[in-house]
């Protein structure tokens, strides 16, 4: 089918959260008039004067540029936003519920209060990331004959969200009715990027099935790095190996402390939780799930070892608290998994993170900047990769930790070049760290 690039078109977007603030700057960006609503007053009259409550690079700038050109403004309120639009997103959240399924009421309650407020014509695009099945949910509440429903799952990677929406790998649009599909494939045709066109329930498992892809690489690389460890070999040089093989890729292969963050582990028990409710074992998908909750532990151990076998009384500093560098997202971090594990066993933690600032937990001490984080530590780790950490110095840590001693759990420092300064180093994934104590 071939796809046409649309003339600029009214477009309105039900949420201003991660994505849908991403979304409606991007999309006024590419020239569309866009309106984004939220129900929180306070975000939007924020938003209205280009305050960003979110750390994201790039965001800013082009949320400020679009304001001032006028193809970009924030409402209260969906009812204001969705009246003349030719497309709506809905980009609520979907957090997950007590069993593990995605939490769909405020999908749901966005559809219900738009359901008479659109004019005939208007597509309704689900852009957060729902169960399948959920297009057709929300065509029955809205209940229109005059009004299709869409799916167009987000692929945006926090920190890099701005890049991946204007430089896409794909687009993913599913509709069953082919020119509700056209009308939303031609809202991106200025960027170029490959259209994917089927059905709804075919694009709402596509995103699901890619992040639970990803997740289990990464939980495949951590289990991996044990093994490494355990036999002699050195995981960077394995995944080097790895990766140079086109049918793997060299993406998401580093070692780390555990995934986590607004998605993986959101996404991956919702699609458990639809396996197990359609009677399909997915023995793969919930041992990743498993896996990455034992690597939390198996970062703990190997600091517990490294301090001698016990973390009481410990000082132990540790930079980065956001889930991944780029990013002050803090949901389910690993970072903060660890923390939690740390605290729990007895150490004294004092952490540091350079955007991710607002994080309280019980036992947690926040430093102002890493060299105070360092001083009288036992023990220095690192959870986030934030390349700023590669760029300090180290020769004043030494001096100010009460032993020099760092545990990477990112693979991030030069090892080698620390040794020289007088630090014992450990990292993911090599057998010579196992013994430093």
């Amino acid at each position: 089918m071939q796809i046409e690039v649309l003339e600029p078109r009214s477009v309105a977007v039900v949420g201003a959260g991660y994505v849908g603030l991403t979304t409606g700057a991007c999309m006024a960006e590419i020239g569309h008039s866009v309106i984004c609503a939220d129900t929180i007053r306070e975000k939007v009259e924020r938003l209205q004067v280009g305050d960003i409550p979110i750390h994201e690079p790039g965001l800013s700038d082009i949320v400020t540029k679009n304001l001032a050109s006028g193809h970009l403004s924030f409402v209260v309120g969906a009812a204001a936003a969705v009246a003349d639009a030719d497309v709506v997103f809905l980009c609520v959240p979907t957090p997950q519920g007590d069993d593990g399924r995605a939490d769909l009421q405020y999908v749901y309650a966005a559809a219900k209060e738009i359901s008479q407020l659109m004019k005939p014509g208007t597509v309704v695009v689900n852009k957060s990331t729902v169960p399948v099945g959920t297009a057709d949910a929300v065509a029955a509440i809205i209940d229109r004959d005059d009004i299709e429903i869409v799916s167009n799952p987000e692929f945006l990677r926090e920190g890099t969200a701005v890049s991946d929406f204007l430089n896409p790998e794909r687009v993913v649009v599913g509709a069953q009715e082919t020119q509700a599909a056209a009308r939303v494939a031609g809202l991106y045709g200025t960027l170029g990027a490959p259209i994917h066109l089927t059905d709804t329930r075919s694009a709402e498992m596509s995103k699901y099935a890619a992040n639970a892809f990803l997740a289990t690489k990464l939980s495949f690389v951590n289990e991996v790095a044990t093994l490494c460890e355990s036999v002699g070999a050195d995981v960077s040089d394995v995944m080097k190996v790895m990766g140079s093989d086109s049918r793997i890729g060299a993406q998401f292969l580093s070692p780390g402390p555990g995934w986590g963050g607004s998605c993986f582990p959101k996404d991956t028990r919702a699609l458990l939780a639809l396996a197990n409710d359609n009677e399909c074992d997915f023995e793969m998908l919930r041992s990743t799930i498993d896996s990455n909750e034992s690597q939390f532990d198996r970062v703990v151990g190997r600091i517990t070892g490294l301090l001698g076998g016990s973390l009481v009384g410990k000082k132990i500093a540790v930079l980065g608290l956001a889930f991944k560098a780029g990013t002050d997202d803090t949901r389910d971090s690993p970072a903060i998994a660890v923390i939690r594990r740390l605290i729990a066993d007895g150490a004294t933690v004092v952490g540091y993170d350079p955007v991710a600032q607002d994080v309280v937990l019980e036992g947690l001490s926040k430093a102002v900047e890493p060299y105070s984080a360092a001083d009288g530590a036992d023990i220095l780790v690192i959870l986030t990769e934030w390349a700023e950490f590669g760029k300090l110095d180290f020769g004043k840590i030494s001096e100010l930790m009460n032993q020099a001693l760092i545990f990477d759990a990112r693979n991030l420092l030069a090892g080698e070049d620390l040794k020289e300064l007088g630090f014992e180093y450990a990292s993911l994934g090599v057998t010579e760290n196992v013994a430093v104590s």
